[in-house]
């Protein structure tokens, strides 16, 4: 795509440079006055570059060029947006969805085309996924959970083969399970909600998991197997009959496991959370211009470029998503290499669609909700202990960065809205 910009016009040469850790470098770049002139962020990075000074507004640029809010699906022109300013785009976007194994359901005497469309149907069908092995009657046997005796269950003395439905396996934060449960996470003001009702729901669920398969089974049947996007994960591996990922784990099946039989549905949410309409955790790589880039106007151009309808699909076939556009071109989908592709749209244009707090310190509170998840899943603290912890040690954070900003805010808005500094 960069390639294709280049070769448009013969004022402007782009010149990518993949870099890693990208967020730390992008800051140190900006803060030290010599950054690159446009730079990928992810979307949670937002609010923290912006009130940070790392960021050049687009609002003006924005406004001259035409483009706007309504170009956009409305969950991803707010993760641009920031204190009433936008300060970036979305260039490949995604959603999350449930992935399910239509061999392993059929096996299990399940219908492959009907994958769970409820909570307790999750729940029961990940039950019904889940087998195990285990010495009966002087033989090894191998079964569905749901045969197991009653004293077996109690028991916990088998091994776990496959799995139906794991939480921790999930190609997004596991504190943002608490989405899926109806969870706030602050107020959108300056209070904290770590310990909201929902985020408790969320958690007990992560403990009854433990609680249901046992700690010790769990994490032998964990151990044998890598991270979510390997071939080596329980998913991949054809040992896991359900995940939670975005479409680009399409790219990792056709890599690692293309003979999987998959489908795609929307992840089933608590009851009341989303009976109207599906939840999905909406995600998007965005592109910025750093604060002290020396060429602002022509990193603006290449922008427009990204957001122009053919440039953006051809971005988004090339990674097996879909863009962040309202308008699509009538053969996107049919042409489209991930066959589930309109499944995604679809989620991504639900009103239940969502985003994690707009949160200048969320990876810190996404690193502390993290921790309590292990400790509840692992039976160290009760959901209640756990998230109590991450309350107080958020709430005090996010405090000290509420004194900070009540300080700058007014120096802040005003350099803002100065825009003659383009």
């Amino acid at each position: 795509v960069i390639d294709d910009f280049n070769g448009s016009q013969s004022r402007i040469e782009v010149r990518m440079l993949a870099i890693s850790p990208l967020d730390v470098k992008l800051m140190l770049a900006a803060s030290s006055g010599n950054p690159p002139d446009v730079a990928g962020l992810w979307e949670y990075s937002i609010p923290d570059f912006a009130e940070k000074g790392a960021l050049l507004p687009l609002d003006e640029a924005l406004a001259e060029a035409h483009l706007g809010a309504d170009h956009y699906l409305p969950a991803y022109w707010e993760l641009g947006r920031h204190r009433g300013f936008t300060w970036a785009l979305p260039t490949t976007p995604g959603c999350i969805a449930l992935y399910y194994n239509k061999k392993l359901f059929r096996e299990a005497g399940l219908d492959p085309e009907h994958p769970p469309q409820t909570f307790a149907e999750l729940e029961s069908m990940s039950r019904r996924l889940t087998r195990v092995e285990l010495t009966r009657g002087g033989a090894i046997v191998r079964l569905p959970f749901d045969e197991l005796t009653a004293a077996e269950r109690e028991s916990r003395k088998y091994s776990i083969v496959q799995v139906g439905h794991m939480p921790a396996d999930a190609g997004m934060f596991i504190s943002a399970w608490g989405l899926w449960f109806g969870a706030k996470y602050y107020d959108g003001d300056r209070r904290i909600l770590a310990n909201d009702a929902g985020n408790l729901a969320a958690f007990r669920w992560l403990r009854d998991v433990t609680l249901t398969y046992g700690l010790d089974n769990l994490r032998d049947f964990g151990a044998t197997y890598g991270q979510s996007q390997t071939s080596q994960s329980p998913f991949l591996a054809g040992t896991a009959a359900m995940v939670v990922n975005g479409p680009w784990l399409k790219n990792f099946i056709e890599k690692y496991a293309p003979d999987i039989e998959w489908g795609v549905a929307a992840c089933p949410a608590a009851p009341g959370v989303a009976d109207t309409a599906p939840r999905t955790l909406v995600v998007s790589d965005m592109i910025v211009i750093p604060r002290g880039a020396k060429h602002p106007r022509e990193s603006f151009e290449f922008i427009r470029y990204l957001q122009r309808q053919d440039v953006a699909e051809k971005l988004a076939r090339a990674q097996q998503k879909f863009t962040a556009l309202r308008e699509v071109s009538p053969d996107f989908v049919a042409r489209h290499p991930n066959p589930a592709i309109g499944q995604f749209i679809e989620l991504a244009r639900s009103p239940n669609a969502v985003a994690v707090p707009r949160l200048s310190n969320w990876r810190e509170y996404d690193i502390e909700m993290t921790i309590a998840a292990m400790r509840v899943r692992y039976l160290l603290m009760s959901p209640e202990e756990a998230l109590a912890v991450v309350q107080q040690r958020m709430q005090w954070r996010y405090d000290r960065i509420m004194r900070r900003w009540d300080l700058v805010q007014n120096e802040r808005l005003a350099e803002w809205r100065d825009y003659a500094r383009w």
